[in-house]
């Protein structure tokens, strides 16, 4: 069933030349760098990948090494915060391309359609991405791993616990479903601003309870301890879809902070990535 619009929307890049180059050849030979840094990819197919969504400088290894070692499917469902506060709570972009320096990857209308049609709750709504840095910074990753790759794009603002249960339920239904192999992404990076020690132990807090596959626990660990892990929402929800999914195994891929990369150690940012299929 086609959205309710009479043209698609390409999404330019907002955070192109600072997030990560805007010089085409240098950001495919980079993403590329990171990406050779992987573990051999898994045999089993990638139900749910987390990845960080930092300035590449800061958090662009963690990331290559966990969707290099991804096995994923021909679509991806990117789940990702809403830093801005524009938009619906549920948005997802219908349609069109998202452009990144050198090229761009096509929306799955057909999936984004039909998810919007499951799910009350999932709204058309292109506002909520405009500025959001989140999913963006995964494309160039996508793209170099395969040109054909088709995404559709969800923001997530929604705070109430059952409500991210249910909503996640209702996309796994939809995945098992739907003719065409799909996997999750969630980008989110993990403690905000705190000293590189404290960082490693709330992560490791946060980590614990998503390894087990139990999305009450991971978002009342989160919550309840105020681990500023920016991904919480769409984590969540994408633990209980990847339950509906048949999820049984999980990995964490790598961990770092920026204070690793940048030395200073007493205010940084975690980054974490997780591979479950």
């Amino acid at each position: 069933m086609p959205m309710p619009y009479m043209e698609s929307h390409d999404r330019q890049p907002a955070v192109a030349g600072q997030f990560y180059t805007n010089d085409a050849e240098a950001l495919r030979t980079e993403v590329q760098g990171y990406l050779a840094q992987a573990q051999p990819k898994n045999l089993a197919h990638t139900i749910l990948a987390m990845a960080p969504h930092a300035g590449y400088y800061y958090s662009g290894i963690i990331t290559g090494v966990t969707l290099g070692q991804a096995n994923l499917g021909e679509t991806i469902l990117m789940l990702g915060p809403n830093h801005t506060g524009m938009g619906k709570f549920f948005a997802v972009w219908p349609d069109g391309r998202w452009l990144y320096p050198g090229g761009s990857l096509a929306v799955d209308d057909e999936l984004a359609a039909l998810l919007c049609e499951q799910e009350p709750l999932l709204t058309p709504d292109t506002l909520a991405h405009q500025r959001e840095h989140s999913l963006e910074v995964m494309v160039p990753f996508l793209a170099t791993i395969n040109p054909a790759t088709r995404i559709v794009p969800i923001c997530v603002s929604q705070p109430s616990l059952d409500t991210l249960l249910g909503v996640g339920k209702a996309l796994g239904r939809a995945l098992r479903g739907f003719p065409r192999s799909v996997s999750i992404l969630v980008s989110s990076d993990m403690s905000h601003f705190v000293h590189h020690e404290l960082a490693k132990e709330q992560d490791t807090q946060a980590l614990e309870p998503a390894l087990h596959l139990n999305p009450v626990a991971f978002y009342e660990t989160v919550r309840g301890n105020n681990i500023s892990m920016c991904g919480v929402l769409p984590m969540t929800m994408a633990i209980a879809a990847a339950l509906e999914l048949g999820a049984a195994e999980t990995e964490i891929t790598g961990y770092a902070t920026s204070g690793q990369v940048n030395g200073e150690m007493r205010r940084v940012v975690g980054y974490a990535g997780m591979l479950v299929s």
